[in-house]
């Protein structure tokens, strides 16, 4: 039934919006954009856009580690240990460093609200 969908948005609970709008567009360098008012249900929300068009959407609400989804980005141009030696530097908690995975190297590392972040990089690509 779902063989042929893609994913259109990736959904997250925070404990703060301005806090993780700061993350997602100073730090990771995201485009962003709040909209809505208020807090609650339909209240106020951030949206990400990501370069392959799959939006994370960020609603102000109690927030537990592990009741969002982990999102995985593909490093395409290669470059990850860089990329995680940045994230480290602006204080980003590494949770797991640049390892071997298939076909490739990984790196996990925290948001603010403490969602674990993925990212992967084909063993193509330099490191």
């Amino acid at each position: 039934m779902l063989k042929h969908c893609k994913i259109g948005v990736i959904v997250y609970y925070v404990k703060d919006i301005s806090r993780s709008e700061r993350f997602w567009r100073d730090t990771m360098g995201f485009e962003a954009e709040r909209m809505g008012e208020g807090e609650g249900e339909g209240g106020e929300m951030l949206t990400v856009k990501t370069a392959n068009g799959v939006d994370l959407l960020f609603f102000q609400a109690e927030s537990k580690p592990g009741n969002s989804p982990v999102i995985v980005f593909e490093l395409a141009e290669g470059g990850i240990d860089t990329v995680v030696a940045g994230l480290a530097k602006a204080g980003v908690t590494i949770v797991t460093p640049v390892s071997h995975a298939p076909g490739g190297w990984s790196a996990d590392f925290h948001d603010p609200d403490g969602h674990t972040v993925s990212m992967y990089q084909s063993e193509e690509k330099a490191r």
